[in-house]
């Protein structure tokens, strides 16, 4: 049997924290727990979205230039991963056509 509880809900990031406990159902008492986040990143993409129609294309790169809007659950994912330290996976995590919904800017970064 496998019940799930809310832990807490941050209304301002849509982030939400999940106790799930799953009891062994075969006699050998292996019960075990979860503990999960969520993040609703509609906002999140929707606004990615419209910053990149925005974006006047011909402009060129500079040093400060905004690329990507990356919701919270997404960067400690891609922290624990060691992406987000590394510059050259960053890039490549940014480049992936996979990821180019929190894209704010075209071209490669």
């Amino acid at each position: 049997m496998t019940k799930k509880r809310l832990i807490s809900f941050d209304h301002e990031t849509k982030i939400l924290n999940n106790f799930t406990f799953e009891e062994d159902t075969t006699g050998n008492n292996d019960h075990h727990f979860v503990i999960s986040t969520e993040q609703d990143v509609t906002a999140i993409i929707n606004d990615n979205k419209n910053q990149l129609k925005e974006t006047d294309k011909r402009t060129k790169w500079n040093d400060w230039n905004k690329v990507a809007s990356i919701p919270m659950v997404v960067y400690y994912d891609l922290k624990a991963k060691g992406i987000i330290d590394d510059p050259v996976a960053i890039k490549k995590w940014l480049n992936d056509p996979e990821n180019k919904y929190f894209r704010t800017r075209e071209g490669n970064v």
